[in-house]
């Protein structure tokens, strides 16, 4: 699902228009499915009390739209119709929908009454994609009595909460806070990126009439939102005579003395996202250790340094090569250490292995200037800390514009990129961006990285073909297991071996859209 900016809404909206669907029937269009939203989600609706409260743009004039329909189909217990201001400066389709509101005797007020503070259900129409800047005057005023002023009420946004830049993750001053959100035609980025995100409740996209071609084709609007019907086909039964040749063999060369469980954790999230079979190599002194976490996992010792990491010295008489080959897809990093002599195994295991290779934790460390234009697909898995260190600059900046710097290191080392964190970006070495809208504070714990990346590698190993579908998945699938498992542990109990525990549950749902793919 393509992820629109206002400039890129606007365009989209003018090109309908020019296939003939003119404005004033979008707005109309816009009006019809937010009352439909509106009349499922708040059954009955012409039991409640309902303020409509309209800014003098076209925001404001969706927002007229859903008033005469509610005066002239719906009949509410109440309904009161706030403009933030002058109609008489109201412009173009949202001046003809006043006029059409007052033909159909529905009155208007300019001020909140108590009488309308008793209001059960606000729909915001006050400000919509077009402001940049923190609101200011009566809709600043408007907005704060909309989050403080109806004691008893439910608050409906339309397009975006009132207050939020539509192109922006971070709120420019005071925003509505809505429980639900109907969009049009598609996602803008503050609905999908925290914490502007946040203000949104829960997010419907309606269609008003646009050909999905205008955007869904258009190669210069890069952003998407993951979502299951992009990989939802991964998730097809099996053959009845599978067998584990099948599904692929993934190479996890992790751990050290004293770090096992990193290494563990990749290669069960290996074998728990489907892969045939999954073979741990690390630092000989640590392989008992990683054997006795699951009897599943293969093991291949290795030679190690003084304090137990991998040590160079793997790359003789070509043993790890040896190891690495007839698999399909080699997870990197987790556990590994810091040792001069692991950073530099770790450098040419990137150059000189085929196979697709995901990288993380000391993996990432060992390539602050390392350019991947020559090998085979990388995929690098850091948090803003490790992104800081690959891209030269800091954890706010990268924070700040968390597309952009995942976008340009992507494009710019030829690699797939994950940006871990809320909301996770992935980034493509062509240029696209999907925005993965699941996850959970309770993953914010030692080892939730690691088993990504296994989860990243078994998806891979039984996909090879279709690599972004397997990555899109996997990320979706990790958050997606984060989110259950809050529920049912909480918060602050949740561990990352818990995802393994939720991760059936998960992909059952993926699982059930496949059957509408």
């Amino acid at each position: 699902m393509k992820v629109l900016t206002a400039a890129q809404m606007r365009e989209v909206d003018r090109r309908t228009s020019e296939l003939g669907v003119p404005s004033q029937i979008l707005m109309e269009n816009a009006g019809d499915r937010v009352l439909e939203i509106m009349s499922q989600v708040y059954m009955p609706l012409h039991e409640h009390r309902i303020a409509v409260i309209c800014g003098k743009g076209n925001n404001g004039g969706d927002g007229l739209v859903v008033a005469r329909q509610l005066h002239t189909r719906i009949r509410p217990r109440a309904l009161h119709v706030v403009m933030s201001g002058d109609p008489n400066e109201m412009k173009g389709d949202a001046a003809a929908n006043y006029r059409m509101l007052q033909a159909v005797g529905c009155p208007v007020t300019f001020e909140i009454t108590p009488e309308i503070e008793d209001a059960t259900l606000i729909v915001d129409a006050l400000l919509g994609t077009g402001i940049h800047g923190g609101a200011e005057g009566r809709p600043l005023e408007l907005i704060q009595t909309i989050n403080n002023g109806f004691p008893l009420a439910e608050v409906l946004s339309i397009d975006v909460p009132s207050g939020l830049d539509s192109d922006s993750s971070v709120p420019p001053g005071e925003v509505v806070q809505a429980n639900h959100t109907v969009t049009f035609t598609a996602p803008k980025p503050c609905l999908v990126l925290t914490p502007a995100s946040r203000f949104a409740g829960k997010l419907h996209v309606a269609s008003i009439g646009s050909p999905p071609h205008l955007y869904a084709d258009d190669p210069s609007i890069y952003l998407s939102l993951s979502t299951p019907s992009l990989f939802a086909n991964l998730f097809r039964p099996r053959v009845p005579d599978s067998n584990k040749g099948m599904y692929g063999h993934v190479l996890v060369i992790a751990g050290a003395r004293g770090k096992t469980g990193a290494a563990a954790m990749a290669g069960m999230a290996a074998l728990r996202a489907g892969a045939g079979l999954v073979t741990v190599a690390s630092a000989e002194s640590a392989i008992s250790q990683i054997a006795s976490y699951a009897p599943e996992i293969m093991t291949e010792p290795l030679p190690e340094t003084d304090i137990g990491s991998i040590s160079i010295r793997a790359l003789d008489h070509s043993m790890l090569a040896g190891i690495a080959e007839r698999k399909n897809v080699v997870a990197l990093g987790p556990g590994m250490g810091a040792h001069p002599e692991t950073a530099h195994l770790i450098r040419r295991l990137i150059e000189d292995l085929q196979q697709p290779m995901v990288v993380d934790a000391d993996g990432l460390n060992a390539l602050t200037h390392k350019d991947l234009h020559d090998y085979a697909p990388r995929i690098l898995t850091p948090h803003p800390g490790e992104m800081a260190r690959l891209s030269g600059s800091t954890i706010p900046e990268v924070q700040a514009d968390r597309i952009g710097v995942a976008r340009s290191f992507a494009q710019e080392r030829g690699a797939y990129l994950v940006l871990k964190g809320n909301r996770s970006i992935i980034a493509a070495p062509d240029g696209r961006v999907w925005i993965n809208p699941t996850g959970s504070p309770a993953m914010a714990t030692g080892g939730t990285g690691d088993v990504l990346t296994g989860l990243i590698a078994g998806l891979l190993a039984q996909f090879p073909e279709h690599l972004e579908a397997a990555l899109l998945a996997a990320v979706y699938l990790h958050g997606r297991a984060g989110e259950l498992g809050a529920v049912k542990l909480g918060e602050k109990c949740f561990i990352a071996t818990d995802l393994f525990q939720f991760l059936p549950e998960a992909m059952r749902e993926v699982a059930d859209l496949s059957h509408q793919v």
